[in-house]
């Protein structure tokens, strides 16, 4: 693993005594199998005692790790016959958003999802997996697309939030996401989301209504980044960690609010550290569901997925 966090620093310092130790085997012909054994069995308890134990921001930190797979990935690994379908016909061909037919275990479905690059060269070209207006409107067009052929839709989010920039605002980046909403609201096919890294804001949330909902273990759902909530709040970055406590962002704050369906588990470590694992783990989710989604009347499943937004946020004071 190349980047390695403040908090992952003992399980690296584990590792490193491991590879000493070998070094010294090689060169002396000692037999130090039983403190090799040793040392693995120390670095397997260390790392369950951090990554069950993590805070806000250090979710945070491995929802961006640079090695975690994103959408493409995912695609490659669980799907066959992908057919990657460009462009919004009005505009352009936003790269922040990837999407196309595929066939996961048999079923076809319409897999779109936030893809942010996997080098410096890919990152700017995938603008950070920051979608522009048109990026929306193609994830509408092919979700509009899914439901002519009566396909369900599939979605990977993954971004630090919908691009800022003068022009997007221009071409009516908030009436994007808007329609979006809507028309997922009542979309009439079955839809499944899946955050798998980065849930910030209304960049999320544009193609993030589905009848079922999950977060990765180690991903974060808000209004907000725990940068910008710090830079509003106390007009400086260097209160992220206390406002990524505060904005109660983790999959498991959000499952206890009831603004998720679920938490899909991550291989110990993170998504990064076994990605064909989290892969079939995903896939396996996505079987299952469709099973239940497809068998049942689809204005029943429309309904219960206009009830279930509806409901959130609500508060009854007695």
């Amino acid at each position: 693993m190349n980047t390695t966090f403040d908090f992952e620093k003992p399980i690296a310092d584990l590792l490193q005594q491991i590879d000493k130790v070998k070094q010294v085997a090689e060169k002396t012909k000692v037999d130090v199998s039983a403190t090799v054994a040793e040392l693995e069995a120390r670095v397997e308890q260390t790392k369950q005692q951090i990554y069950s134990n993590l805070s806000g921001w250090q979710n945070v930190q491995i929802s961006r790790h640079p090695e975690r797979p994103y959408t493409l990935s995912y695609i490659e690994m669980m799907c066959d016959d992908f057919i990657e379908l460009h462009g919004d016909r009005t505009v352009k061909d936003d790269k922040a958003i990837v999407g196309g037919f595929a066939s996961i275990g048999g079923q076809t479905v319409m897999v779109i999802g936030h893809q942010k690059g996997t080098n410096t060269k890919m990152r700017q070209y995938r603008n950070f997996g920051m979608a522009n207006p048109e990026g929306y409107r193609k994830a509408l067009r092919l979700m509009k697309l899914a439901e002519k052929f009566n396909k369900p839709v599939v979605t990977f989010i993954d971004t630090p939030g919908a691009y800022p920039g003068l022009e997007a605002e221009e071409r009516g980046q908030g009436e994007a996401i808007a329609r979006n909403l809507l028309e997922m609201s009542v979309l009439r096919v079955p839809v499944l989301c899946f955050i798998v890294g980065e849930g910030a804001s209304g960049g999320a949330l544009g193609i993030g209504i589905g009848d079922r909902v999950y977060m990765l273990e180690h991903t974060w759902y808000s209004v907000i980044s725990p940068e910008s909530c710090s830079s509003i709040l106390w007009r400086s970055w260097d209160f992220k960690e206390k406002a990524a406590d505060c904005l109660k962002l983790t999959a498991h704050d959000m499952f206890d609010n009831k603004l998720i369906d679920g938490i899909i588990k991550e291989p110990l470590g993170g998504a990064h550290h076994n990605p064909e694992e989290m892969a079939k783990t995903i896939q396996n989710k996505i079987t299952e569901d469709l099973k239940e989604l497809l068998s049942r009347d689809i204005d029943e499943v429309i309904s219960e997925r206009i009830d279930k937004f509806c409901a959130m946020g609500v508060v009854v004071e007695s």
